[in-house]
């Protein structure tokens, strides 16, 4: 975003008229999520209508809907501010989402309810586009290429919940990654572009096979933002997680009636923002918004 007057047409997703506060609200999400509305950066509501040429209220109730989220920070007489995730931030951000994504994996041939695959041949789309932003280093590209591939894999798990907490998890991370992405320069095969042979793997049912390349994935990604921010990886407490060997899955053994749910190891963010995930959202409302396609 490179100025609070400028009109669209600039590359930023396009706004219609049919919904414009969920809209205005995806477009400025995936902004932050690319590092052009830098940490930081304070916008009134009146800034953001002129932005995408829309009334005050649309604006206003985006804006208001990304600081219940927790992506905007909102300050007294000031208006809206992005705010700023350090390392310790990031370090919870990413514990939550490997350990339940590392719980969904193991799970992969195990779920009594199953797994809605009809969306395959979508999520086989979302991971070549991904792989082709990764590869020729289109960050902008990416990072909605990246979050919608990630909410299609969610949503295959048939539990819009787990989807919508791992979506908002995803905001986070990139919202802290992209600034020190830009800064390494060139980015042509420098992030992470396995995305078809996760897919493959989850077609073929192949539990152990899918669940390594997970662990390959967020082990590849703390590897490299450790070496971008300076940090050692000593720092991350899941890391003998993603480097210990995964074994072939045995066969469940029935569970007792009174086995409680099983997400217990998986941490609470500090603060969940009121409502977020109390129902599914409708399409385009949050984390994995649907078209027009844009770590």
């Amino acid at each position: 975003m490179s100025s609070p007057t400028a009109p669209p047409g600039d590359g930023r997703p396009a706004i219609q008229r049919n919904s414009l506060r969920e809209q205005i609200a995806a477009a400025l999400r995936e902004e932050m999520m690319a590092g052009r509305l830098a940490a930081g950066r304070n916008f009134t509501v009146k800034e953001i209508a002129e932005l995408y040429g829309v009334s005050a209220t649309p604006a206003r109730e985006a804006l208001v809907d990304l600081a219940a989220q927790g992506l905007l920070r909102t300050e007294h007489h000031r208006g809206f501010t992005v705010p700023e995730f350090d390392w310790s931030d990031f370090l919870e951000i990413f514990e939550a989402r490997t350990m339940l994504t590392d719980s969904a994996f193991r799970q992969l041939g195990a779920r009594v309810g199953g797994y809605d695959w009809r969306r395959l041949p979508s999520l086989r789309r979302r991971a070549e586009a991904a792989q082709r932003a990764s590869r020729s280093g289109q960050l902008d590209l990416l990072v909605g290429c990246d979050l919608r591939f990630w909410h299609e894999a969610g949503a295959l798990l048939g539990n819009a919940r787990i989807s919508g907490y791992l979506g908002w998890l995803r905001v986070q991370s990139w919202m802290f990654a992209a600034p020190h992405l830009r800064t390494a320069g060139e980015l042509d095969g420098v992030c992470w572009d396995r995305h078809p042979e996760l897919v493959d793997r989850i077609e073929a049912r192949d539990v152990a096979g899918a669940h390594r390349l997970m662990n390959d994935y967020n082990l590849f990604t703390i590897e490299l933002l450790a070496r971008l921010t300076g940090h050692p990886l000593e720092s991350v407490a899941v890391l003998p997680l993603l480097r210990s060997p995964v074994a072939e899955p045995e066969q469940p053994a029935p569970a007792a009636a009174t086995d409680e749910p099983g997400l217990g190891l998986v941490p609470l963010p500090r603060a969940v923002p009121p409502g977020r995930f109390g129902r599914p959202r409708h399409p385009g409302t949050g984390a994995g918004t649907e078209e027009p396609v844009a770590q």
